[in-house]
Order: C-alpha cells, then structure tokens, then sequence
C-alpha cells in the first residue's frame, strides 16, 4: 500500500493542521498490505477516538472499527458507517473471530482498529480478540499508537502473528510497555488471560519479525 506517497489531499492537510494545533506529531509505519488489524492502544479516555480519526484523516487510511449491526441498523445508521463502524453480530460469540475472517476475504481493502483494553478504565487483562482475528484472516498486526509521552499519534511498525501465542503476545507487550496514554491512570500492566493457543485451520501463517524501527524509517506527517 503506497499510502505513504500519496499526495495530500485537503482534507488529509486539514487533520494534519488540527492535529498539529493539538500539539500531536503523526507517524506512519505500516505494512505494504491493504488488510491489516491495528492495535488500539492506550485506550484511556473518549478524547481517543476523536483524535484517532484525525490521526485516520492525516494519514489518508481508511480505518474501520467493530460495532454492533444494531448500530449500521439504526437511524443513525449512516453516521455509523461515515465514521467507519462496521457491524457484526455479537450474539454469535462461538462465530465472531470467523465473521472478521470472512469480511477481510470478501474485501480488497480492510484496515480495522480493535482496542486491546476493550474499555477505558483500567483493566487486569488485555483482549486477544485482535490476535484471533488477524491469525485467521492470515493479516498482519499493527501497532496503533496514542503516546502522550512523545506526543505521537499514529502506526509505528508491524508484524504478522505466527500461531505461537505467547512469543506474538510478547511484542504487543514488548512495543506497548513504554508508552503513555492521555489518562496513564487508566492503566495497568499489560496481561494478557493464559489461556491455550487456538488451532485456527484458516492460519498458514509463517515467521515474520516486526521490522526494525529506526527514525529515519518512520514518516511523521505532522
């Protein structure tokens, strides 16, 4: 995806202009892929959201997010969708990291935001969901990023999840552990519940290490 050279268009500037009006610098590293799972995280306050579009908009990536088809069925279904929500059936828990699966191999685009906390307040385990649904949908995890530390908003490096739970958990952990959220009172260690590796018969997904960050890799766009 050569998202990185496209050129701006106004309303990709105008994020950038709000973003930096903020105080935020927005960096870009992501995989060369048109599917892909982003990590959402830290997750701390509502203002994340609001600044996470802006941080879409600055980068010209189409972002979606995981809401309720009560929501897209609505009357304000069509605010939904403008926003990026799309809808699964949440009832169907057996079924869901399938119903992800399946949206990414009926689309040729698919970027999806999944907040690993699943909430704002300050949880004891991190949500695999995100793991799931990448290593079924054969896609690459990236590493979505609000650090209040640095002052950067945006996506800072990748790597595609290989069947082994506990080494692929470790780099969320390894990448997430120094970073800062807007309300760092809302968070905790990052844990995530032991639980047994899941056979997804979908994933033939083999070793990738998440490519080295240097400075001069990453493009701030604000």
């Amino acid at each position: 995806m050569i998202i990185e050279h496209r050129k701006p268009s106004l309303y990709m500037r105008f994020c950038r202009f709000l973003l930096r009006l903020l105080g935020w610098k927005t960096i870009m590293h992501i995989p060369k892929t048109k599917k892909f799972i982003v990590v959402g995280a830290w997750h701390t306050s509502n203002y994340d959201f609001v600044i996470a579009v802006l941080a879409a908009g600055a980068m010209g990536l189409p972002l979606r997010f995981i809401g309720k088809q009560a929501l897209l069925d609505g009357k304000l279904g069509w605010l939904m969708k403008h926003l990026g929500i799309i809808g699964v059936d949440r009832s169907k828990r057996n079924n869901f990291v399938n119903q992800i699966a399946e949206k990414f191999k009926n689309s040729e685009e698919l970027i999806i935001v999944v907040p690993a906390e699943g909430t704002r307040s300050k949880v004891e385990y991190w949500k695999t969901g995100f793991y799931y649904m990448a290593l079924a949908a054969n896609v690459p995890i990236a590493f979505g990023t609000i650090d209040t530390v640095k002052h950067e908003i945006g996506i800072y490096g990748w790597f595609l999840p290989t069947g082994n739970r506990e080494k692929d958990l470790q780099k969320v952990i390894d990448y997430y552990k120094d970073k800062r959220g807007v309300k760092p009172q809302n968070q905790a260690e990052i844990k995530f519940k032991p639980e047994p590796a899941e056979e997804l018969s979908q994933t033939n997904a083999g070793s990738i290490k998440i490519p080295e960050i240097k400075a001069k890799e990453v493009k701030k766009v604000g």
